[in-house]
């Protein structure tokens, strides 16, 4: 069972496909950890703020904030009692770049704890992280009972640290992370691609429709001509019929009469034959009914074709030998 499990997983993963899918994976996992997914409060606050404050910490954010402005400084008020390095260690991604001070009341005074996050921190900068950490936080005491005062003195100290060189010069820039811009990236193509999958299917839906309207239109003229043309030749049929009955009632019947009732009854048969077609063809097809169409017209003209004596009440078939009117029966 387990050997067919690796199997599986290798026939898989050998595949431009697994291999395909293992790249989504790392991409996912690393853009949770680097998007802050697996950040606690702290972090996650700390990423868009400079300033923390524990639950039940008095301090008024908003103007915590405006007080360290673009700063690269970040102030946490953790509660009492807290663990001051543990908080430091919770923003050293989330923070980096810029001057932490963590800070807890203890009665009158505070606890401080500084971490300078700077660059080569632990290399050409060491020392300079060290004295940042440690005059960082000078002066705090006097406001214990006002944190806001209190911070602006941390602003005061980390002005002459800039001051002094011992911290680069600049403004925190608090920007999303790389899978946030690739998320939003993401969104907007989603969007773009959607907008232009819906615009071209709209156009093709339209030019489909605007297509079968057309089709429509066609058959209802081809429709509206078969029926036009079939009461043409039905209006020929009446009048072919009454000569038929006015043939059929008299005593002699030349050779041509002869053949004008073997064409009519032709034609009748062929048009009886066209009526069951016409019944049952369907709309829609364009085609049978364009036939059916052109079978009317040619019936038509053999109907136009179609001779035989007038009908009326003085007329009188000529004998076929003679040529003479034969006697009438008055």
């Amino acid at each position: 069972m387990r050997r067919s499990g690796r199997r599986w997983l290798g026939d898989l993963f050998g595949t431009p496909f697994g291999v395909a899918v293992l790249a989504c994976l790392a991409l996912a996992g690393w853009a949770l950890w680097t998007g802050g997914a697996l950040d606690g409060p702290i972090a996650r606050q700390v990423r868009a703020s400079s300033v923390y404050a524990a639950p039940g910490v008095d301090l008024d954010r908003a103007a915590a904030e405006r007080v360290i402005g673009n700063r690269r400084l970040v102030v946490l008020l953790l509660e009492p009692g807290a663990d001051l390095r543990r908080g430091c260690r919770q923003v050293e991604r989330a923070a980096d770049g810029t001057v932490v001070l963590v800070m807890s009341r203890d009665g009158n005074e505070y606890d401080t704890y500084g971490c300078a996050l700077l660059p080569g921190r632990d290399d050409e900068n060491f020392g300079r992280a060290a004295v940042a950490e440690m005059t960082v936080g000078r002066g705090v005491d006097t406001f214990a009972d006002r944190p806001l005062e209190a911070l602006k003195v941390v602003t005061v100290n980390y002005d002459l640290l800039v001051k002094a060189g011992t911290v680069p010069d600049g403004a925190r820039t608090i920007s999303p992370s790389l899978p946030r811009f690739l998320l939003a990236s993401a969104a907007i193509v989603a969007v773009v691609a959607g907008a232009t999958v819906l615009y071209v299917g709209g156009r093709r839906a339209g030019r489909l429709a605007d297509a079968r309207r057309r089709r429509r239109d066609e058959n209802a003229d081809a429709r509206s001509a078969l029926g036009a043309a079939a009461a043409v030749l039905a209006q020929q049929i009446i009048d072919l019929d009454q000569r038929y009955a006015w043939a059929e009632r008299q005593a002699y019947v030349s050779g041509a009469e002869e053949g004008f009732g073997r064409r009519y009854l032709a034609l009748t048969s062929d048009y009886a034959a066209l009526l069951d077609r016409v019944a049952a063809v369907d709309a829609d097809d364009e085609d049978a009914v364009r036939r059916l169409v052109d079978r009317v017209d040619e019936l038509s003209r053999r109907a136009s074709t179609i001779t035989g004596p007038p009908a009326g009440d003085g007329a009188r078939p000529r004998s076929a030998r003679s040529g003479s009117v034969p006697p009438s029966g008055d």
